[in-house]
């Protein structure tokens, strides 16, 4: 069984277990988190999809914690005009554990 939900402007494919880093959000380690923005259930053969969004359904997630990403560099530079900026940037994300989909 799987989901497809969307959270921070991103679709994830979630299956019960799994553990996925999303946008973060505004929650604490430890507790729980529903999804509602279910674009499709999968069951097998059964597959329901919503428009948008399947009526009924939800995901059920843990949070494990919150972090921020690898850093990213952006460096600017125009050649002959001694023009460079430097500049890094972490996103932050929100780690989560699938628990359970209902659907």
């Amino acid at each position: 069984m799987y989901a497809i939900i969307e959270t921070g402007g991103k679709q994830y494919k979630v299956c019960e277990g799994d553990v996925i880093k999303v946008e973060k959000l505004d929650v604490e380690a430890g507790s729980t988190y529903t999804f509602d923005k279910v674009l499709s259930v999968a069951d097998g053969e059964n597959v329901k999809f919503g428009a948008p969004t399947v009526a009924g359904a939800s995901v059920s997630a843990s949070v494990i914690g919150n972090g921020k990403a690898k850093k990213v560099i952006v460096y600017k530079y125009k050649p002959k005009k001694g023009f460079h900026k430097k500049k890094g940037h972490r996103q932050p994300f929100t780690m989560l554990k699938i628990e359970k989909i209902n659907g």
